[in-house]
């Protein structure tokens, strides 16, 4: 039997019904002695190591405790707003002051909001 290109095996797919197939991937699965569940469980542990590897934070402003006028100040200062879109954010619920930020900054807002009388996710 000759051997065929990638490409050659895609063209070939394109042509096939779906029952062609899906008769194809039981036969492989057979041949090879595949086990769909042995690749299922694999799923979860990859999806703790990429969380393990975050790199990007956000930091979302929950509450702005009893200080409203400090908070609000802080605010300023990490976003650059003026005083009105301040204000409106700060009295926003789970509003993201940040996005997209390394570990180190979204810890130093975060530690800047709580000391101002915030509470502060960091997601």
């Amino acid at each position: 039997m000759a051997k065929l290109t990638k490409e050659q095996f895609v063209e070939a797919l394109k042509e096939m019904t779906l029952l062609e197939i899906k008769e194809l991937v039981d036969g492989l699965k057979e041949e090879f002695g595949i086990d769909p569940t042995a690749v299922a469980v694999a799923g979860p542990a990859a999806a703790a190591e990429e969380a393990e590897e975050k790199t990007e934070f956000d930091v979302i402003l929950k509450d702005f405790g009893a200080n409203k006028i400090a908070v609000i100040k802080v605010v300023r200062e990490i976003t650059g707003l003026g005083l009105a879109d301040a204000k409106k954010v700060t009295e926003t619920p789970n509003s993201v002051l940040k996005e997209k930020i390394n570990k180190d900054d979204a810890q130093a807002y975060k530690e800047k909001l709580e000391a101002a009388g915030a509470s502060v996710e960091v997601k």
